[in-house]
C-alpha cells in the first residue's frame, strides 16, 4: 500500500464506529486521512471511544435509510472515498426480524449508492459483503464467479446488496469494489453470541462453554487488522487497476472446524478443566463455508499476515484487559 496514499483525504464511513468500523478508522486517522463516521449511534464503552477516535474523527449521526441525509454530508464534507459497513449484521437477529435486517441490509445500500452517483464527485467506493452471500456449497472454497445464492434473511440480505452494487458499477461506470469477508473476529466485537468473543468471554468469567452447531462446521476466520489492510489496498487499487464492479473474497485461507477454535482459545487462556457444552441446535447455518482469496493475491497482491494463533493470541488478550475495569 502506498503509504501517503489516504492524506489529507475525506472518508465516509458508514458503520465507522463498529467492530470493524472503529479500526479501519484508526488506521486511516494515522495515514492522515480526515474521517466522517455516519452512524445511528455509538455503542456504550465501544471500542471506538476506547481508542480515542471520537477525538481524532468526526462523527455524524443518521440512518442509512435516510438518502438526503447521506447526500447532505456527502457535499458538505467534500468525501472523495466512501466505505460502507453499516449493516445489520447477525444471523440470528435477522431470524427474528428479518423485515428490518432486509430494509437496512438492501435499501440502505442501495440509499448509500445513488448518493454516491448523484453526488458524482466520489473517488473511490468499498461495500462491504460476506462469504454468507454465496449461500451454500457442497464443495467449498467459493470463489468470486460462483453465484450469490442466499438461502437465509442475513445471506439473503448480502446477496441482495452484493448484486445492487455490482449493479451500479456496471450500469452507471461507479467506482465501486466489493469485499466478501469471511468470518471477522478480533477486539472490540462486542456481539457476544459470535463463537469467539463468546468462548473468550465464558472462559474469563469461568462460565460453560456453549457451541450452537454440533462443532464440526468448518469455518475461515479472518483477523480484523487483515481486514482493514484488505479493505484499504482494494480502495487504493479500484481506479489504477480498473476494479469497477469487482468482488474479492478475504479470508485467513485456513477453514478450521468450531470446536477446533474453542480448543484452540482454551489452550491460549490457559483455564484448566474448562467445560463446552455442544448443543447441536443451530438453525438457519451453512455447514461449511470458507473462501478462496485466490484473486485478491494474484491482482492485488494482498495475502493476510495473521494466522489463526497469533490473531486469537492478541484477540484474548484484549478482552481480558477489557473486563479488568
Amino acid at each position: 500500500m502506498q503509504n501517503n496514499f489516504w492524506e489529507g483525504k475525506n472518508v465516509l464511513i458508514t458503520g465507522g464506529t463498529g467492530f470493524l468500523g472503529s479500526w479501519l478508522t484508526k488506521e486511516l486517522v494515522e495515514r492522515k486521512a480526515k474521517v466522517y463516521c455516519f452512524v445511528k449511534e455509538i455503542q456504550k464503552d465501544s471500542n471506538f471511544e476506547r481508542m480515542g477516535l471520537n477525538r481524532q474523527a468526526k462523527v455524524v449521526f443518521g440512518s442509512i435509510l435516510d438518502i438526503d441525509l447521506l447526500k447532505f454530508y456527502l457535499d458538505k464534507y467534500q468525501i472523495d472515498s466512501v466505505f460502507h459497513l453499516a449493516a445489520q449484521p447477525l444471523v440470528q437477529v435477522a431470524l427474528k426480524n428479518p423485515s428490518d435486517t432486509i430494509k437496512t441490509n438492501v435499501l440502505g445500500t442501495t440509499n448509500v449508492l445513488e448518493a454516491c452517483r448523484q453526488n458524482g464527485q466520489i473517488k473511490r467506493i468499498v461495500v462491504a459483503s460476506t462469504d454468507r452471500a454465496y449461500g451454500s456449497y457442497e464443495k467449498p472454497p467459493c470463489q468470486e464467479d460462483y453465484p450469490l445464492k442466499g438461502e437465509y434473511p442475513y445471506d439473503v440480505s448480502k446477496s441482495c446488496a452484493d448484486l445492487i452494487a455490482q449493479a451500479y458499477a456496471k450500469t452507471y461506470k461507479m467506482p465501486i469494489a466489493i469485499t466478501r469477508c469471511s468470518n471477522i473476529y478480533g477486539g472490540g466485537d462486542f456481539n457476544f453470541d459470535r463463537i469467539i468473543p463468546e468462548t473468550i468471554k465464558h472462559l474469563l468469567f469461568n462460565e460453560e462453554i456453549t457451541i450452537r452447531s454440533n462443532g464440526k462446521f468448518k469455518r475461515e476466520f479472518f483477523y480484523v487488522k487483515d481486514a482493514v489492510f484488505a479493505y484499504l489496498m482494494l480502495a487504493e487499487k479500484i481506479s489504477e487497476l480498473n476494479l469497477c464492479g469487482e468482488a474479492f473474497n478475504f479470508g485467513s485461507n485456513s477453514p478450521v472446524e468450531i470446536l477446533e477454535v474453542v480448543k484452540k482459545i482454551i489452550s491460549i487462556s490457559e483455564v484448566k478443566n474448562a467445560i463446552i457444552n455442544v448443543l447441536d441446535s443451530a438453525q438457519a447455518e451453512v455447514k461449511d463455508q470458507y473462501l478462496s482469496s485466490k484473486k485478491a493475491k494474484e491482482i492485488l497482491g494482498w495475502e493476510p499476515k495473521y494466522n489463526l494463533e497469533r490473531g486469537l493470541k492478541e484477540t484474548y488478550n484484549w478482552y481480558k484487559e477489557y473486563f479488568k475495569k
